[in-house]
């Protein structure tokens, strides 16, 4: 355990030889991440190079995110979208300055794959990357109708993305490079100064506790993942990722819910569950149809609301 300031840091644990009964019968019932080092994931931790996935894109279009900041965020929009040959967004990945470039020339770059159809398409490496996808063995965690996409990742290095969840269960696979990764339990969520799924708070690394206060209380999960790792992040977990060199990994998502319990409109595999969103729903407008009482009494039916909710749904009721 690492204490930085303010903060407590605990280590995400690392499990070796890991079977999938492993895997079922330990890990994935604790619901916690955990980072399984040792996996025979193919001959991609070798052969995935610059030059080799240079050479297998080739010039099929890819839509980047470019950011003149190595904090992406994604709520203030600090970067843009862009098209590049992969090979070509390969190369500029793995060099820290450019000379042919968009912005400026320290500026970095980020691929998360797409389905053909980027509105309605769901990624899938085999299908977006079939020269590659041979090279990549996915670990058998789950049931193949369970499985929802898999999405091919290219990061320049010192490249962070924001701090999220997903509503699904996933496995980040690590093939190229390293990544810190910063992980919050879903028990932290109002702590972290939501945007829908996503965190204000972008800088991690030096905590703003004087702006976000609550931020304090949050208890963050850390790891560093090297080349052939890979992570398990259970849905609702969020995760705040840091690329520490150039980097390459891909991701696997499965539903583990019920197929009737997700939007069947979403296609990355972030839209909250159908029952969730209406209830937030609710929510805005219970809200909302307070507003109109005077202060003493929106705080009263405010408080005794929010009460009914933590009686009714919380998993381990606050004693007070």
């Amino acid at each position: 355990m690492e204490s930085e300031g303010k903060w407590i840091k605990k280590d995400v644990p690392v499990y070796t030889d890991v079977s999938n009964t492993k895997f079922l019968d330990v890990i994935y019932q604790k619901r916690n991440p955990a980072v399984i080092r040792g996996l025979d994931i193919g001959p991609c931790v070798e052969k995935w190079t610059a030059e080799y996935l240079a050479s297998q894109g080739g010039d099929t279009e890819v839509k980047i995110h470019v950011s003149p900041s190595s904090k992406m965020d994604f709520i203030n929009k600090n970067y843009a979208y862009r098209s590049l040959p992969f090979s070509e967004l390969i190369h500029r990945c793995a060099k820290e300055v450019q000379e042919d470039f968009f912005f400026e020339k320290n500026e970095l770059y980020y691929l998360r794959s797409l389905g053909e159809d980027p509105r309605k398409g769901i990624a899938d490496v085999k299908a977006q990357f079939p020269s590659l996808a041979g090279d990549l063995e996915i670990p058998e965690f789950f049931n193949q109708e369970q499985f929802f996409s898999s999405v091919f990742r290219v990061g320049s290095a010192n490249l962070q993305l924001w701090t999220h969840y997903d509503v699904m269960d996933n496995i980040l696979i690590q093939v190229r490079g390293h990544k810190r990764v910063i992980l919050f339990s879903p028990e932290d969520a109002n702590h972290l100064y939501l945007t829908g799924d996503k965190s204000a708070v972008m800088d991690l690394d030096n905590p703003d506790f004087d702006n976000y206060p609550s931020l304090k209380l949050a208890t963050p999960y850390h790891c560093l993942l090297e080349p052939g790792d890979v992570l398990f992040i259970p849905a609702l977990w969020f995760h705040n990722v840091v690329s520490l060199d150039f980097s390459v990994a891909v991701n696997v998502f499965w539903r583990h819910l019920d197929i009737s319990c997700y939007d069947n409109k979403d296609t990355y595999g972030n839209k909250d569950p159908v029952a969730a969103s209406k209830a937030l729903q609710i929510v805005q407008r219970a809200i909302k149809s307070l507003e109109g009482l005077p202060d003493e009494y929106r705080d009263f039916y405010g408080r005794r609301l929010v009460r009914e909710i933590e009686k009714k749904t919380y998993a381990v009721e606050d004693k007070r």
